[in-house]
C-alpha cells in the first residue's frame, strides 16, 4: 500500500513537473529578419541533424506531427528548397555526425529523398542515417535503392492487431496485420537495421494484444523494436475524446520490458537484438540538435528555434534569408539542466562527474532537494557517482519524456493554427 501511494504521488508529480516546467520556460517570441539560429552554433561541436518531410498520403487521427496531404508537385518543390537549407549548414561550418529523417512519411517521394541523402553524405562525414516510413512504402525495390544510404529504416506499424489497426484508421490504408508482416519479412536484412515502431496503451488494447504485438515483431527477426506510449495533445484530442482512455500504461510498460528482456535497451523505449549506437530523434544521444525543413525544431545553446510551418513562408525564408527561422524560445539555465538530466537519464544512466564538466554545474548541489526526494521515492539510485533509474524510475522517465513530447506538440498546434 505504501509503495502504491509512493508511485501514485511520483507519477502525478512527474507529469505535473514536466507540464508546468515546459509551460513556464516556453516563452515563444517571433524572430526578427536579421536573426539566425546559426549564431548559436558551436563550430567545434558535432550535431544531430533532423530532417523533416511533412507529407503523408493519409493523415492518421492519433498522430501529432507536422504534416500535409501529399502531392508530387508540392513535395518535389519542397525537397529542392530543403536541399538549399542543407547547403546553408555547410556554408555556416555546421558539423554533423548523425542524421534522422522524420515526418510525415519521408519515403513518400523516394527519388527526391535519395537525392537529398546523397547530398548530406557528400557535404558531411556521416554514416549514421535513420529514416522513418509507413508500411505502404517498403516494397523490396525501394528499400534496395536505400542500401548504402540509410543505416536504419524505422517502420511505423503501431500494432499488429487488426481491430486496433481499424481503430487507428490504418487497416484500409496500410493493410491487415498479415499483409504488413509479409511486407516486412521481404525487406528484413536488406539494410543494416530495420526497426518497428509500436504504440502501447491504446484504447481497447489488452495485455494479450500487446504481448502478441511484441511477439510478432520478434518473430519477424528485425533488429530493433521501439515502443511508444500513446501520447495526447491538442493535435489528437478529437481522436482521444471519442475513446475510452486505457489505464494500464505502467502495467504495459512492465510487460514490454519482460517480453524484451533478452534485447539490449538503447533507451527507455527502444530495444535491439544486439548493441547498437544510433540516434533517436531528440533524446539520449545528443544534448543539442539542428532541424531543417518546414516546422522543424532546433535546440542550440539553451534556445529552441522554430522553422516556418507554412510551406510558402518556409520557401521564402530560405530564398531570401537562408534561414527558415520564424520564432524562438530561450530557456533559463535551470531548465537547460533539467532537460539535459531528463534526456541523459532516459538513455539509461547519468555520470555525475561527466555531466558536471559538460554543463559546468554541481548537480548534487544545484538539485540537492530534488535528488533527495526522488531517491526517497525509489525513482533513482546513485552508485559510485552514477545515477541509475530504478525499475519504477524507468517507467517514470517514459511518462516524463512523453509529457515533454506533448509539450512540443502544443507548440506545433499553436503554429499550425
Amino acid at each position: 500500500m505504501v509503495n502504491n501511494i509512493k508511485e501514485i504521488f511520483s507519477i502525478f508529480t512527474a507529469k505535473a513537473v514536466v507540464k508546468n516546467t515546459f509551460a513556464s520556460c516556453i516563452n515563444i517570441t517571433s524572430t526578427l529578419k536579421n536573426e539566425s539560429k546559426y549564431s548559436s552554433i558551436d563550430s567545434q561541436k558535432k550535431y544531430l541533424l533532423y530532417i523533416h518531410v511533412p507529407f503523408c498520403d493519409n493523415l492518421c487521427p492519433f498522430c501529432t506531427f507536422h504534416k500535409f496531404k501529399h502531392n508530387f508537385e508540392d513535395s518535389n518543390r519542397y525537397f529542392k528548397i530543403l536541399r538549399e537549407e542543407i547547403k546553408v549548414l555547410k556554408r555556416k561550418n555546421v558539423k554533423v555526425d548523425s542524421v534522422y529523417v522524420g515526418g510525415g512519411t519521408p519515403l513518400i517521394n523516394e527519388k527526391q529523398l535519395r537525392i537529398t541523402i546523397k547530398l548530406v553524405k557528400k557535404l558531411f562525414d556521416v554514416k549514421d542515417i535513420s529514416c522513418e516510413t509507413d508500411p505502404n512504402h517498403i516494397d523490396v525495390n525501394t528499400v534496395y535503392k536505400l542500401k548504402g544510404l540509410i543505416k536504419r529504416l524505422s517502420i511505423g506499424v503501431q500494432s499488429f492487431d487488426d481491430e486496433i489497426l481499424k481503430q487507428l484508421s490504418r487497416y484500409k490504408r496500410f493493410g491487415s496485420s498479415s499483409e504488413i508482416k509479409e511486407k516486412i519479412s521481404k525487406i528484413a536484412g536488406i539494410l543494416p537495421i530495420t526497426n518497428i515502431d509500436l504504440i502501447f496503451n491504446i484504447p481497447n488494447q489488452t495485455q494479450d494484444i500487446l504481448r502478441d504485438d511484441l511477439q510478432s515483431a520478434k518473430d519477424l527477426g528485425i533488429e530493433q523494436i521501439t515502443t511508444y506510449p500513446l501520447m495526447s495533445s491538442d493535435l489528437n484530442s478529437g481522436f482521444l475524446k471519442s475513446k475510452k482512455i486505457n489505464t494500464n500504461e505502467q502495467k504495459f510498460y512492465n510487460i514490454i520490458k519482460e517480453e524484451l528482456k533478452d534485447y539490449t535497451k538503447n533507451n527507455m523505449w527502444s530495444f535491439s537484438k544486439n548493441l547498437v549506437d544510433l540516434s533517436d530523434e531528440y533524446v539520449s544521444t545528443h544534448d543539442e540538435y539542428i532541424g531543417v525543413g518546414s516546422g522543424a525544431f532546433s535546440y542550440l545553446d539553451g534556445k529552441l528555434f522554430i522553422n516556418a510551418f507554412d510551406l510558402k513562408e518556409y520557401e521564402e525564408n530560405i530564398i531570401t534569408r537562408k534561414d527558415a527561422l520564424m520564432a524562438k524560445s530561450e530557456f533559463e539555465n535551470i531548465n537547460k539542466i533539467e532537460y539535459a538530466m531528463l534526456s541523459t537519464l532516459f538513455g539509461g544512466k547519468l555520470n555525475i562527474k561527466e555531466f558536471n564538466k559538460l554543463y559546468n554545474v554541481d548537480l548534487e548541489k544545484l538539485l540537492r532537494k530534488e535528488l533527495y526526494l526522488v531517491k526517497k521515492l525509489d525513482v533513482i539510485k546513485i552508485e559510485e557517482g552514477i545515477i541509475y533509474p530504478t525499475q519504477f524510475g524507468e517507467y517514470l522517465l517514459v511518462i516524463m519524456m512523453a509529457s515533454f513530447y506533448s509539450g512540443m506538440d502544443k507548440v506545433r498546434a499553436m503554429f499550425r493554427r
